[in-house]
């Protein structure tokens, strides 16, 4: 499997199966980032069944609220979310661009979390998503997510509507390279270097003072001296308009459309269901919590994505 950036009008690849799971873990899920919520009801079971099984052609969207049963904390949940825990916010596209500083504090804790992140495996929410894109009933899988946990699942026909961090770019250049290599490099250029985080955000990040990251070396893309980012689309930066589109037509072929694990607060997912919407496609939302979707959804369900989706019988 490839994925694919557009850089200068052309196509770069970075080869993704050197992440991809060889054995998916079945443990228990990890509940602590995991709002609480009671078990599923019945008459819900019954009614998402209904709605999967009048699906087709089904397109699903997920957010951080599926990653969060494999040890993954979320932005917005109720009282386990990074707004909730920590008034510290991730960094800004802007800022990233233009500030060294940020830049080191930024890959100096990134480095710090690396390895517990990129370790995370798929819960049984991204293995049931997997199995209906086998059986043919998804379409179209978009996630917000930037953990790989879908690749990792085995998802073949999905968008990574913000990108993965298990990939790298040069700004300048394009030059891809993978996440894990890029880790082998901050440890060439920091042999003495350790810093022990004091908790744990959203896609990698940890917690670290301003003192601790102060010496934190970072390397230059390899190819030009350009400055490396993650290939993910940060807080006040744009999806690119080609990746919209796709998904505008993924979503056109498509007869309805779920929603798990999203509050849908963001904009560049939001903008799908409202297309959803005008389609007249039925909407179903999974979501622990209140959703944008909540007074338009045709079926709305308060439960953990990983509990109700392997309920569902998919043939």
């Amino acid at each position: 499997m490839f994925s694919a950036r557009k850089c200068s009008g052309v196509f770069r690849a970075v080869r993704l199966h050197d992440f991809r799971s060889h054995s998916v873990s079945r443990a228990s899920p990890n509940l602590t980032f995991v709002p609480a919520c009671l078990p599923p009801d019945p008459v819900e079971v019954e009614e998402l069944q209904r709605f999967v099984s009048n699906s087709k052609r089904l397109f699903v969207m997920t957010g951080a609220g599926i990653s969060t049963e494999s040890g993954i904390p979320d932005y917005r949940s109720e009282g386990v979310g990074l707004y909730a825990r920590t008034d510290r916010r991730p960094v800004q596209h802007a800022e990233f661009v233009r500030s060294a500083s940020a830049r080191q504090r930024y890959w100096a804790r990134n480095f710090v979390g690396w390895p517990q992140f990129s370790s995370h495996q798929p819960n049984k929410a991204h293995l049931v998503l997997r199995d209906w894109e086998k059986l043919g009933k998804l379409h179209w899988l978009v996630t917000q997510n930037v953990d790989a946990l879908h690749t990792k699942a085995g998802s073949q026909r999905m968008t990574e509507l913000h990108g993965c961090t298990h990939r790298v770019f040069c700004l300048a250049c394009g030059d891809q390279i993978l996440r894990s290599e890029l880790q082998e490099h901050f440890e060439a250029l920091n042999p003495t270097w350790k810093a022990e985080a004091f908790g744990v955000a959203p896609d990698g990040d940890v917690f670290l003072t301003d003192e601790q990251v102060r010496n934190f070396q970072i390397p230059a893309c390899r190819k030009c001296g350009g400055i490396l980012k993650p290939d993910v689309t940060f807080f006040g930066d744009t999806v690119s308009q080609e990746k919209v589109s796709f998904v505008h037509q993924r979503l056109a072929e498509s007869d309805s459309m779920l929603v798990a694990g999203s509050s849908m607060q963001v904009y560049s997912g939001y903008r799908f269901a409202l297309a959803a919407r005008e389609k007249k496609l039925p909407i179903a939302v999974l979501n622990i919590g209140p959703t944008r979707l909540d007074h338009f959804a045709s079926l709305k369900l308060n439960s953990r994505c990983g509990e109700l989706l392997p309920l569902i019988v998919c043939t």
